[in-house]
């Protein structure tokens, strides 16, 4: 991670397409927004074949697991690397500091 404080996670995941499980390594981030009150999650799925095989460039909503929790997301085209975006709002799938900063 960049920083220490910043929101995110790397390493082994489980993504769940229509009820099947595919192992993926992520790198994700997030923020509050407090414009909306909403917590929006955002990273990169390692470029994995089969995910490509299957998805043929294609959207898709998805479940996202890590060993701090999961949430659902949806899957955006790939870049040109294969590797697919993968975002959601609300809770993450990883742990996020709760507390509010003092001012």
């Amino acid at each position: 991670m960049a920083q220490p404080t910043d929101d995110g996670y790397a390493g082994a995941a489980t993504l769940v397409l229509d009820g099947e499980e595919h192992p993926v390594e992520v790198t994700l981030r997030g923020h509050f927004q407090p414009i909306d009150g909403r917590y929006h999650w955002y990273g990169r799925i390692a470029a994995d074949v089969e995910l490509v095989a299957r998805l043929g460039g294609k959207r898709a909503e998805a479940v996202l697991r890590t060993p701090q929790g999961e949430a659902r997301g949806e899957l955006t085209d790939p870049d040109p690397w294969d590797r697919y975006r993968i975002a959601g709002t609300s809770t993450p799938p990883f742990a996020v500091d709760r507390t509010l900063p003092r001012e």
